[in-house]
């Protein structure tokens, strides 16, 4: 019995010898060949694998998210594991068709394809949620006792043949609110690059730089790996305020729907804007158009175009349509203003010291200029003699001719640069256009074009830059660069850097700006041609605007109103624009003081500005209803500020495009940049 264990212990020994002796030959012919298997079948994941970093947020500026990232993963094939051996094919493809939902002829494909066969990285599937990855791993997890106790012998081992699938992380960009303030946010195409809104101007910020984690065999021919981690990107809070953004997106709504089914079909205006801005500092409160696209989706054209038409369209013609509804109406479009620019007239004027504030201008219904008549709108009638806050109050373009006349060409030109026509304001947006100003020699003494300009047409400009100048012409003078971030915040939430109000020059001097100020707030007096747009309790001054459009005989009209509150210390500033509003009778400013009048009323008391006068339900017009406003014969009852004139100069040709390139990280002078240079 001794003798027996003896010998098979002596067996054992030389079993373990012998084994040990295979072991280091294999490993000295073949160690590297099955160490590189090793790494192929188990450690592909960080050969040489990519680390996202996480792009940062916009917020509003009450830290309201408006983009952010959220992790999500790519399913990844090797399909050089997966070929190996046979038995790993089947159950792999059966997990990927049953579990991750894909489709088992594309992954076939992928395993069979001459060309994919012996690849170690093919992404079968983007954007998989947490959820989606951790059912996956469930379900090839047999190693845990639930799995035992659930699972038949033959699932087990067909699960544990599931080979060469695994998951990369990466990021997808969302945003929480869809289509609000879709133009003032923008969005990234595939990846992390971006052309729109605050994501394409400040794309450089908004992104970090990607991590790497590396495999590699050391000289013992050991797998080991090297981790570099990536860098998150920066954070913007924007000056944009989502209470203020939603009233604003409200109002404009309200307006389209209630002025639909009119001539224009279903459209109740070509376009419309608004812009609510601070003009103590240039900070843009909020930023709308009529046309806002779901962020998270925007490529769909479903909401502008049926079916029909989407499915008609070459990839040219999609994707000019998909710029016009990506381009924001308030920085890249630019228009003949119209009455809205008289104050911006009248302020230059009286800078200039061509006029006095006592002065005063008799309106007899319409001008003369080389035998062309440029008529008032009040013609054939006549406002008579008038002063400075009268031709504000009434609108006169007879007295603002005379004015332009004063001035004469030189001076009026610039003027008209002064309050950055003709240029950039140096917002940071992408897609800014500057518009399209007459020469000194086109504006020369006694032209229909120098006469035109005076009272906003004949020449073009946007809302940003409109906005902007009646902003300095009312907060003593102080032109600002208007802005629509804050602070850049890195991903800490530590502020890295904090956006100061930039002033690039000054307009007009303290004392005219407040002679404006008192000449705008005639304006919503009783008898003013802004009354209906007055908000009951608050000082305000207002402008309207009807600027007839190009080419005039067809009679049709963009329409507008700015406006401030309080008076004296004006502290929030609304300018609407409404193009071609869909009703038989176009030339008419109560379309766009409809929605500057439900806006302010809301947004005054959110902003905690206090009521400066009594409240009184006599005093003022008050705002007719929507359908009373549609259906009124507004060309016989009410006074408008439309020359309603085919002889008014048309506006200098633009055959500009939307640029995109003026980013942050832009090579060259940035848009922002060269707005500060042309404000010293």
């Amino acid at each position: 019995m001794r003798m027996k264990l003896v010998w098979l212990f002596g067996m054992v020994v030389l079993a373990f010898v012998g084994l040990g002796i295979r072991i280091t030959v294999i490993n000295a012919s073949q160690g590297n060949q099955y160490s590189k298997q090793v790494l192929s079948q188990s450690q592909q994941k960080y050969d040489s694998r990519v680390i996202p970093f996480k792009r940062g947020d916009i917020t509003d500026r009450n830290g309201v998210v408006l983009a952010t990232s959220e992790k999500v993963y790519k399913v990844i094939l090797d399909c050089k594991v997966v070929n190996t051996k046979e038995e790993y094919v089947e159950p792999t493809i059966k997990a990927l068709v049953d579990v991750m939902g894909l489709d088992e002829e594309t992954v076939r494909k992928k395993l069979e394809d001459e060309t994919t066969k012996d690849s170690q990285y093919q992404i079968l599937q983007s954007n998989v949620s947490i959820n989606q990855k951790k059912a996956f791993e469930d379900y090839t997890d047999v190693s845990g006792e639930e799995a035992k106790e659930k699972l038949t012998k033959e699932e087990i081992a067909e699960r544990s043949n599931i080979k060469g699938v695994w998951f990369e992380e990466d990021y997808r960009r969302v945003y929480p609110l869809n289509s609000t303030a879709s133009h003032l946010v923008g969005f990234t195409y595939t990846g992390n690059s971006a052309d729109w809104g605050i994501e394409g101007y400040y794309s450089s910020t908004l992104n970090g730089v990607n991590g790497r984690q590396f495999g590699y065999y050391n000289s013992d021919a050991d797998v080991e790996q090297n981790i570099i981690d990536p860098i998150n990107g920066n954070s913007v809070e924007s000056t944009i305020d989502l209470n203020i953004q939603q009233v604003v997106e409200k109002y404009i709504s309200n307006f389209m729907d209630g002025m639909a089914n009119g001539p224009r079909g279903a459209e109740g205006a070509a376009n419309v804007g608004v812009i609510v801005a601070n003009p103590k500092n240039g900070e843009i409160l909020a930023m709308a158009t009529d046309n806002p696209y779901d962020l998270n989706d925007p490529r769909d054209l479903t909401s502008y175009y049926s079916q029909d038409e989407i499915n008609g369209m070459d990839n040219d013609t999609m994707l000019e349509n998909l710029y016009g509804i990506w381009k924001n109406y308030c920085i890249s479009d630019a228009f003949e203003p119209g009455s809205t620019v008289k104050p911006l007239t009248i302020g230059a004027a009286l800078d200039a010291d061509v006029v006095q504030p006592s002065d005063t201008f008799v309106c007899d219904g319409y001008q003369m200029f080389g035998g062309t008549r440029i008529r008032c709108a009040i013609y054939p009638g006549a406002h008579g003699t008038e002063t400075l806050s009268d031709l504000i109050k009434h609108s006169c373009n007879d007295g603002l001719m005379q004015i332009g006349a004063l001035l004469g060409p030189e001076e009026f030109l610039k003027y008209q640069k002064i309050f950055n026509f003709g240029a950039t304001t140096g917002i940071d947006l992408p897609g800014e256009a500057t518009g399209i100003l007459h020469t000194e020699e086109s504006l020369s003494s006694g032209s229909t074009e120098l006469a035109s300009a005076s009272f906003g047409q004949g020449y073009t400009c946007t809302m940003i830059q409109e906005i902007a100048a009646i902003c300095s012409v009312i907060n003593g003078g102080y032109y600002y660069q208007p802005h629509v971030v804050s602070k850049i915040l890195n991903e800490d939430g530590d502020v890295i850097k904090d956006v100061q109000p930039v002033v690039t020059k000054q307009t007009v001097s303290s004392d005219v700006s407040a002679l404006i100020r008192q000449y705008m707030g005639t304006v919503m007096e009783s008898d003013g041609t802004g009354a209906a747009a007055k908000v009951d309790g608050y000082s305000m001054g207002g402008k309207t605007g009807t600027a007839q459009k190009y080419p005039r005989e067809e009679k049709k009209y963009l329409v507008s109103f700015i406006g401030f509150a309080p008076l004296d210390d004006p502290q929030v500033v609304v300018y609407v624009v409404v193009d071609e509003p869909n009703t038989e009778y176009q030339a008419d400013s109560l379309y766009a003081q409809y929605i500057y009048k439900g806006v302010m009323t809301e947004i005054l008391p959110y902003l905690n500005i206090f009521q400066d006068e009594e409240v009184t339900d006599k005093a003022n017009v008050k705002m007719t209803y929507l359908e009373n406003l549609i259906n009124q014969q507004a060309e016989s009852n009410r006074q408008s500020d439309s020359t309603d004139d085919t002889t008014t100069a048309a506006p200098p040709e633009d055959d500009s495009e939307t640029k995109l390139d003026n980013k942050q990280e832009s090579e060259g002078i940035t848009d922002e940049e060269a707005a500060i240079q042309s404000g010293n």
